[in-house]
């Protein structure tokens, strides 16, 4: 048996979260309000800065299963396209070059992540990966989606379940695997292998990685960026306020009648 490597997708493998784009191509479909949109590049600005939460996965994917439910899978395949343009760039270079280390030494690399089966093959394979581990959504005999799940929420402790099941199916030793995460909710996925690596931690998996010695990767740049930019803004308005100070402190000049 030998080992493999399991990546996260979001704030992992890619820069914020691949369901924003989902949802701007299923915008652009009709099948969900643009003001659904706001909300959710909102929520990716707060996902970038912050990491996810239980509480808001959940709500995302009753969300999405309430959305799903009655449309057939060909409409949701259409989108890949647009779906691919706003996630490839997102990619980080850095993280494609560990996965396709790991595949020169000789491992398997998969895409482990709470979006769909079908999202985390289509990614694998156009990163040129082993495979994809993704939430598996039940089609009836139709080809229609009918809002449930096949299995496990790919999520949390739904990961190493179907983690392990794929490591007995391709005879993978767990114990000899990486496994790669932003958050602190993949905490059982890192700890259903024997090489867990932290990727620009959240702040309670941050602590544990501390905690446990975990090798940390660090590299997503835009809170850092937000603060310089608040600490400039800040700045200047201190200096404005200090020039306007100044000039209300300065005396008139006397007038040309010696006023």
């Amino acid at each position: 048996m030998s080992g493999a490597a399991f990546f996260d997708l979001d704030r992992t493998l890619m820069a914020g979260s691949s369901g924003l784009h989902w949802a701007r191509a299923a915008a652009r479909a009709g099948l969900i309000p643009r003001r659904r949109l706001y909300l959710d590049a909102w929520a990716n600005l707060q996902f970038r800065l912050q990491g996810s939460t239980d509480e808001t996965t959940q709500r995302v994917q009753e969300r999405v299963s309430a959305i799903i439910a009655g449309h057939r899978t060909v409409e949701f395949a259409r989108m890949a396209p647009t779906v691919l343009a706003g996630v490839l760039p997102r990619l980080y270079p850095r993280m494609l070059h560990v996965a396709w280390e790991h595949q020169d030494a000789g491992r398997r690399v998969y895409i482990c992540t709470a979006t769909t089966q079908e999202t985390a093959e289509l990614l694998a394979t156009v990163l040129g990966f082993d495979g994809g581990i993704g939430t598996q959504l039940e089609v009836d005999d139709d080809g229609v989606l009918t809002g449930r799940l096949v299995g496990p929420f790919n999520y949390g402790e739904g990961k190493p379940v179907r983690m392990r099941e794929l490591a007995a199916r391709e005879g993978i030793d767990l114990a000899a695997s990486w496994a790669y995460s932003d958050s602190a909710s993949d905490l059982p996925m890192l700890r259903a292998v024997g090489h867990p690596v932290v990727v620009n931690p959240d702040a309670e998996l941050a602590r544990v990685a501390a905690e446990e010695g975990w090798e940390v990767l660090r590299f997503e740049t835009l809170g850092r960026r937000l603060k310089i930019a608040a600490a400039v803004g800040a700045a200047a308005a201190v200096g404005a306020a200090a020039r306007r100070a100044a000039r209300r402190r300065a005396p008139r000049r006397r007038g040309a009648r010696g006023e």
